[in-house]
């Protein structure tokens, strides 16, 4: 079955990500209709697929030549288009973090589920190859997680977060957040964080850490796990090369019998006693096609599965309960 689409929203990872994924499976896919903040770029776009220019969400969303829409970058319309879509009964394919406060998580939420559309936020790091095959390791080989490593090392924005907006690098760290949650199998229980803010603006963070215990219940000695996970964005755009530069695995686990380290997308290196062992994935199907085909088997499937907003919300609450950590000077319990 092909899937007719429109498209909100166009971001940075188009060229690389989402516009060779839709191309490789145009036998799943047909894009119907596109809507961007620059009007020229939704044009463009459109003559490239012939497809529709619209002139906002809203007019795309009541096509009745879309079935369902895949949000691509972050702009000014925020998480309005889910409820867009679910007003008119259409999928959501959701590429940027949402970036809502508690009562909006649940409100999305609950309109989703009122609904009772499609609905799934696009994790790039759990479904890379080298995270799959690390869950294999930790089945077979590796044995449970007990500590876990991860730090996401990326460019300063160029303009500081405005008053009422998330902190810089909220996107980033639900991501890693929900990495985490996969990688451990389990839910956190509290977490501990930690903020630095840029010449002491208090919306320009430029480092953010938090520690996760992922226990049987909060205030468990036996804790199962523990993550600390960072974001550092303290090197300007214009630094590319300094970015670069000697940066940590972007995830590294200390499992019952050996530890292991991913350099994403595809490569993976891990030790246990009979010594080192690297792998190489890159034969493996590109992450973009990966999601893309899930999402297709999302909307066509008779089953409704609602793990993916789930999986937003809960790495959001986490993000959010970090926050209030640091605010507090105290550990913070997590409550989903």
């Amino acid at each position: 079955m092909k899937l007719r689409v429109g498209l909100i929203g166009l971001g940075s990872a188009w060229e690389s990500r989402h516009r060779p994924a839709l191309r490789a499976l145009s036998d799943r896919f047909e894009i119907c209709a596109v809507c961007d903040q620059v009007a020229l770029r939704a044009e463009q776009a459109a003559r490239e697929w012939n497809a529709a220019a619209c002139d906002g969400f809203r007019a795309l969303t009541q096509r009745t030549d879309v079935d369902a829409v895949l949000m691509l970058a972050p702009q000014w319309y925020g998480y309005l288009p889910i409820l867009a879509a679910c007003d008119a009964g259409k999928a959501v394919y959701c590429a940027n973090s949402l970036q809502l406060d508690p009562e909006q998580a649940k409100l999305v939420k609950q309109r989703v589920d009122e609904a009772g559309i499609a609905f799934m936020t696009e994790f790039p790091r759990r479904h890379a190859p080298a995270t799959l095959r690390l869950k294999e390791l930790i089945v077979t080989r590796l044995g449970k997680p007990r500590l876990l490593f991860c730090h996401a090392r990326v460019p300063a924005e160029q303009h500081p977060g405005k008053p009422g907006s998330y902190p810089s690098g909220t996107n980033d760290l639900m991501e890693l957040v929900d990495w985490c949650r996969y990688v451990v199998g389990a839910e956190p229980t509290s977490v501990v964080g930690v903020r630095h803010f840029a010449s002491g603006e208090p919306r320009n963070d430029d480092y953010q850490m938090m520690s996760l215990d992922f226990a049987s219940a909060p205030g468990d000695r036996g804790t199962e796990a523990t993550a600390q996970i960072s974001c550092g964005r303290y090197m300007p755009t214009a630094w590319q090369e300094a970015t670069a530069y000697r940066p940590p695995a972007a995830l590294q686990v200390a499992c019952e019998n050996g530890v292991a380290f991913i350099d994403l997308p595809a490569t993976l290196v891990w030790f246990d006693n009979a010594g080192r062992h690297q792998e190489s994935l890159e034969s493996e199907r590109p992450v973009g096609e990966i999601l893309i085909a899930q999402f297709h088997r999302a909307v066509t499937s008779l089953i409704r599965n609602p793990a993916g907003l789930e999986d937003t919300y809960r790495a959001l609450t986490v993000v959010l309960a970090a926050q209030r950590s640091f605010a507090e000077g105290t550990r913070s319990i997590i409550e989903f």
